[in-house]
């Protein structure tokens, strides 16, 4: 199978599939602890998209690496206003979103320890790209 087509099968099957019931459980904040919810500015619309990505909180930062790279709409919102926020648990953050394209995203999956969520993203994959958005509030005890 084409890289392209998986990526449209992965693409259908996460946006008709996965994605609604799991963005209800993040808006509600009663999903897994493993998900957040990342809200970006649609680049088009103006208006704010959800969606649901792996908890990359760490520290003062939230690290998302995604499964089609430069393709995926959350990156291309990221990439016309980088300003976004991120859901975990019941709480939001606000905070700037920056592509680091020389970052490899394998070693910060492995940094994440998050293997369920990784090996999905490695499996239906077809470009990984990792994310890292500064959070502009200080979370306690991280310095």
């Amino acid at each position: 199978m084409s890289r392209e087509r998986r990526r449209r099968i992965s693409t259908w099957i996460t946006v008709h599939l996965v994605n609604p019931p799991m963005r209800l459980m993040l808006d509600r904040g009663i999903a897994p602890k493993t998900h957040a919810l990342l809200e970006t500015i649609g680049r088009k619309s103006g208006q704010a998209r959800r969606t649901p990505v792996g908890n990359g909180l760490r520290g003062d930062n939230f690290w998302i690496v995604t499964e089609h790279g430069h393709r995926a709409a959350y990156v291309k919102n990221i990439k016309a206003n980088p300003r976004v926020r991120v859901k975990v648990g019941r709480r939001w953050y606000e905070g700037t979103g920056h592509l680091l394209p020389d970052d490899d995203p394998r070693e910060r999956m492995r940094m994440l320890g998050r293997p369920v969520n990784d090996a999905l993203v490695r499996l239906v994959g077809t470009e990984q790209l990792t994310i890292r958005i500064d959070l502009d509030e200080r979370l306690p005890g991280t310095g």
